[in-house]
């Protein structure tokens, strides 16, 4: 077969054994998308030889696309040069998403062999939390005298001296000699405006974040100001960003993506099929033998009620259906909870007041909940005792449920644990142990009806 009729990753194979220089035009041709899947079809080896010979522009478009652990990886095994290169070629806030995944010898390795501008903003970046507008910012913005005016703003922007391909050119921002923001300008204005315009007369007000500005308040910031950018500023004021709303809605995302990993017991929220098997083997080993020993505690309750479940062999059916519409209640409370978490609507201290918003809700959809539940067992076995036992079991154990799952979340955040690892666990082990107790144990009391 001809190697042009070979599909991208098999193409990228033959094409690093027989002609390295003809990769890069190559991957030209393809979308982001394919571009991804073709790599991680490869050998690691592969992978890192592509990176060696295409420009460090291609290989950090592919580099932003992954996530950033496993562009961590590949960077690390990357000659320092070659690293570097590619650090360097990516956006300012991608630079220090990537670096902060790499182990610290080769950090300084890679920051060495960058140029000493770029390193320090690099580390500056560094700096910041992840997930804050100086996390967030990029370096890349608009920003001229207040004196300034329309037609030397235009002129510099025409002139080609800056790269302006990553910039957000909707704004200019107005700043004093020593850097403090004083306003932001519509570019659109800019051209409208007389050429002798100074930008001061044509600026707004602007609407900044600290630096230290966790995630939530600055996508509040955002949807309050309907603005596409905010420029980051530090405590005095000095401009030294812009954070946009891509970048926001991004990172929004990945945490969500990351909660949810966690939640269905992928240890440290992120894996990939490309990965070495023993490290995903013992990603998710690591959740399932917990989860194993706290069955064995669910189901020891099932073994302490032995001679009631052989009296009403019915009762089995119940069991599983009692415990897992209570998880699914508790699973919402603890969605919710997450959620509220995120945007800082609640604190470690609201568990009381969650709690009893939570226990009204619960006793409500324990009461719709247990009587279809309740009717249906009385018309499948024509005994209404049983309905009833297993219809107030599963109201109670829906109030339990909702309970533990609105305030669990909370609790494991005051005592430094993560909530979206431990609060799966915690609520599946209780709304099992408390379902089977329910079931059992009234019916352990309604036995002569029930028999």
């Amino acid at each position: 077969m001809n190697i042009v009729e070979l599909e991208p990753a098999a193409r990228l194979k033959a094409l690093v054994a027989s002609d390295p220089g003809a990769i890069d035009g190559y991957l030209a041709t393809l979308s982001g998308a394919d571009v991804v899947r073709a790599m991680f079809r490869l050998e690691s080896e592969e992978r890192h030889a592509i990176l060696r010979v295409v420009e460090p522009e291609t290989a950090a478009e592919f580099i932003e696309d992954v996530p950033d652990e496993v562009a961590a990886d590949l960077i690390e095994a990357l000659p320092a040069d070659d690293a570097a290169s590619i650090v360097t070629a990516l956006p300012s806030h991608e630079r220090a998403d990537v670096l902060a995944e790499v182990e610290d010898e080769d950090m300084d390795r890679i920051l060495g062999a960058m140029a000493p501008e770029s390193a320090r903003e690099a580390r500056e970046l560094l700096s910041y939390p992840s997930e804050s507008a100086g996390g967030l910012m990029v370096r890349q913005y608009l920003a001229f005298p207040v004196a300034a005016t329309a037609r030397t703003v235009l002129e510099e922007l025409t002139s080609g001296v800056r790269d302006l391909s990553r910039y957000l050119l909707q704004y200019a921002y107005a700043v004093e000699a020593d850097g403090t923001l004083v306003g932001v300008v519509r570019t659109r204005d800019l051209v409208a405006a007389a050429p002798d315009a100074p930008i001061g007369s044509l600026m707004g007000r602007p609407t900044a974040v600290n630096a230290q500005a966790d995630l939530a308040t600055v996508d509040a910031c955002l949807e309050e100001s309907e603005v596409l950018s905010l420029p980051v500023t530090d405590d005095s004021g000095r401009m030294l960003g812009v954070v946009e709303r891509e970048h926001v809605d991004d990172a929004l995302v990945e945490r969500a993506t990351d909660d949810h990993l966690k939640s269905q017991g992928i240890v440290g929220g992120e894996e990939l099929r490309s990965m070495p098997l023993a490290e995903r083997s013992g990603r998710r080993l690591s959740w399932l033998s917990v989860n194993i020993v706290l069955n064995m505690i669910s189901v020891s309750v099932i073994a302490a009620f032995e001679e009631t479940l052989a009296a009403v062999i019915a009762l089995a059916v119940f069991l599983p259906i009692v415990s897992d519409m209570s998880g699914c209640s508790g699973n919402q409370a603890v969605a919710v909870s997450m959620r509220e978490l995120t945007l800082g609507v609640v604190g470690t201290r609201d568990a009381l007041r969650v709690w009893w918003q939570e226990a009204k809700v619960g006793v409500l959809n324990g009461l719709a909940l247990g009587i279809l539940l309740g009717v249906a067992a009385w018309a499948w076995k024509g005994n209404p005792v049983l309905g009833a036992v297993v219809a107030v079991a599963l109201a109670l154990n829906t109030v339990v449920a909702v309970s533990i799952g609105g305030t669990v979340p909370l609790l494991l955040k005051r005592l430094g644990a993560d909530p979206a690892v431990a609060s799966g666990p915690v609520l599946t082990t209780v709304t099992d142990m408390c379902g089977f107790f329910l079931v059992l144990g009234i019916a352990t009391l309604s036995l002569s009806w029930l028999a």
